[in-house]
């Protein structure tokens, strides 16, 4: 079993600064991709960026400039910085990863959340 857990939400002003982190553990042989999603009230969960194991990142447009994705590989953990936030960028962020475990098998996980509101 692999075990995703989000933290670093909170409330901020418009303007502001957080920083998200997404640690993995469990049975984890090696990561292939891990990214952020969000979704808000009312709308369809949206990828916000991801990085892959040689490092490769990709954003959303709506963030571009504003929002940093880097990971730590040696210890499974994946963090967003996000500044110059905007109302916009309310919702719940979710973790999400692309874990072999150690019978070579890839499968897919989420974390459960965290919250992200930003204040005008």
């Amino acid at each position: 079993q692999v075990r995703l857990v989000e933290s670093g939400g909170g409330l901020v002003q418009a303007g502001g600064s957080l920083r998200l982190s997404c640690a993995a553990s469990g049975s984890i042989l090696s990561i292939n991709a891990m990214g952020w999603y969000r979704q808000a009230p009312g709308k369809q969960r949206e990828l916000v960026a991801n990085i892959i194991s040689g490092g490769s990142t990709n954003y959303a447009d709506s963030v571009k400039g504003r929002f940093t994705i880097s990971r730590d590989n040696p210890k499974n953990t994946m963090y967003l910085q996000m500044n110059s936030l905007k109302p916009e960028d309310t919702a719940v962020y979710y973790c999400h990863a692309n874990v072999v475990n150690y019978y070579h098998t890839p499968s897919n996980y989420w974390g459960q959340g965290t919250q992200v509101t930003v204040s005008s």
